[in-house]
């Protein structure tokens, strides 16, 4: 740390990631502990020898103040230190603190965390247990759900959420674990480990009275836990409902009440009926699913669905799990908060085995040609999913569905319908916002870009990271736009289109391959140039994917 770097800390001020601890030890020790328990990865700052109002009052010896730190802590946290000189002879000593993965407290028994008051300013605040449970089970080193509740006893589960689960198994299409269904409630709630049995005592954990708790029990034992349906009119309240049932039931309430508002159009594709629900159910399902699983069931507030006529708004108490950000939501590996629930509800075949949720989430709502689900709202306490429930695009339905049908046993993924629904909107999408998009590696977006090409739908011009892809006339055409505006040709290539133009003269017919060995291009070049021939109406594209060839207009 140099004297330029004390003096921009300083000026800066007290932050929720810098402390200032004057030349007090005990105060040193408090700021030390506070920045070890707050969330994040990123170390902290203390500067022991400048006060809270910026004074810089000196250090001491630093050497024995890092020594006592070490043994006053528990665990024991080694934090780095940097000591500068000041002109007038004043030391500071400057901490790195270390985030740490547990609770860190004096040797007093103090437990703090940093944080922020009312006004803005920070402050360390009590450190409580719930609290650090709940951090815990964030960096999925805890599991809330399996923990034991000692006062439940076997008569506080109801016998009717027992059927419920196999009935969800029975009904899950093979999703579900079917041996299961033969064993007993007890069997089937060890199984599951929603129950442990101890000296002949059968022990209720968590995970019992979220799936088979009476709504009795789940008000004594599990006050947080609550769900809230709400239906809006703008202003005006038309279903106002809060509930304090074990999950498989509210689920079914609320898919039931889903399916009251349900509402669909429909397209015609080879003689097919697509269907392109308002609100596509398994995406709903899914979402609620979500929504229950990774809940923090410490933290008081319910789990609340809002039909906004054209949004469903589904919200729960507990934010992200640590790792998990707007920017990676599609390609972060799964992190529940809750995995025995999460497991739970897998094996009744409620949610999808491979934990890729989000994935359908997003896929379901573009193919049924809604805009983008949002999870802009969240905060660092709440998750906020905000589902398109509006009218369908039909066209992008229609455009998707008949490509998808053209193409075989090949199915667009989640990747395809999010780069179809962008370029839908705009003009012109290069590699790097296609990677930024989608959250892949450039290689990865490139080559999701490349198949929709395939299939007729993009083209696109330029190699390597300057490559950029727009809709294809085809894919501006199916979806009722005008054609994509092209960049200027680069040099040559007026005479490069009159060579084409030539050799359909000649051979009746042209394809892509054959472009690329005439023009010396290459294959995305190809298309661009045929592109271009067929918006200015000089050759007709024929066919589909290998098939594909161009010839002169007819008459």
């Amino acid at each position: 740390m140099t004297p330029d770097d004390l003096h921009n800390l300083i000026r800066d001020g007290e932050t929720a990631d810098v402390a200032f601890a004057g030349s007090d030890e005990e105060r040193l020790l408090e700021a030390v502990v506070a920045l070890a328990n707050r969330p994040g990865g990123a170390d902290g700052r203390i500067l022991f020898g400048v006060e809270p109002d910026g004074r810089i009052t000196g250090a001491g010896n630093p050497e024995l103040v890092q020594a006592v730190l070490a043994r006053r802590t528990r665990p024991s946290l080694r934090c780095a230190m940097a000591c500068v000189v000041l002109p007038d002879g004043k030391m500071v000593a400057g901490f790195t603190v270390p985030a740490s993965p547990v609770p860190v407290g004096t040797d007093a028994g103090a437990y703090l965390r940093r944080g922020l008051a009312a006004n803005g300013r920070p402050l360390n605040r009590p450190f409580f247990y719930h609290e650090m449970q709940a951090r815990q089970a964030d960096r999925a080193l805890l599991d809330f759900t399996a923990l034991p509740v000692p006062e439940a006893v076997w008569e506080d589960l109801d016998p009717l959420e027992f059927e419920r689960f196999r009935r969800s198994i029975r009904e899950s299409r093979g999703r579900g674990e079917d041996s299961l269904l033969t064993l007993s409630p007890l069997d089937l709630a060890r199984s599951l480990g929603a129950v442990e049995t101890r000296d002949g005592r059968t022990e209720i954990r968590v995970l019992g009275l979220l799936l088979f708790g009476t709504e009795d029990a789940l008000r004594r034992f599990l006050p947080a836990h609550e769900a809230a349906f709400q239906e809006l009119d703008g202003t005006e309240v038309k279903a106002n409902d809060f509930f304090r049932w074990p999950l498989l039931r509210l689920l079914d309430e609320l898919l039931q009440r889903a399916r009251a508002r349900h509402r669909e159009a429909e397209v015609l594709v080879a003689g097919r009926r697509i269907a392109a629900a308002h609100l596509p159910e398994r995406a709903f399902r899914e979402a609620l699913a979500n929504a229950f699983i990774h809940r923090d069931y410490n933290r008081a507030g319910a789990v609340h669905v809002q039909w906004l006529g054209n949004a469903v708004r589904i919200s729960n108490p507990g934010g992200f799990p640590e790792g998990v950000r707007l920017d990676n939501l599609l390609v972060t590996a799964p992190k529940p908060r809750n995995p025995l629930l999460a497991e739970a509800f897998k094996r009744a075949g409620l949610v999808e085995r491979t934990s890729r949720g989000i994935d359908l989430i997003f896929e379901d709502e573009l193919r049924a040609g809604h805009p983008l689900p949002s999870y802009a709202r969240s905060t660092p306490v709440d998750v906020v999913l905000d589902l398109p429930a509006g009218e369908p695009d039909l066209d992008f339905v229609r455009m998707t569905a008949t490509a998808e049908a053209q193409a075989g046993t090949t199915r667009f993924g989640v990747n395809e319908f999010l780069l179809l629904h962008i370029l839908s909107r705009q003009a012109r999408l290069t590699v790097a916002e296609a990677a930024t998009l989608t959250q892949l590696p450039e290689i990865e977006a490139t080559a999701a870009l490349e198949r929709l090409a395939a299939h007729g739908l993009l083209a696109g011009r330029g190699d390597g990271d300057r490559a950029v892809y727009h809709l294809s006339p085809r894919g501006a055409a199916e979806l009722r736009q005008p054609p994509p505006v092209l960049h200027a040709d680069e040099p040559g290539a007026e005479v490069k289109l009159e060579q084409i133009l030539d050799h359909v003269r000649r051979e009746g017919r042209i394809k892509r391959e054959d472009v690329s060995a005439l023009c010396t291009v290459t294959p995305r070049q190809a298309s661009y140039l045929l592109d271009k021939l067929v918006l200015a109406g000089k050759l007709v594209r024929e066919g589909e994917r290998r098939g594909v060839c161009y010839r002169l207009p007819a008459g």
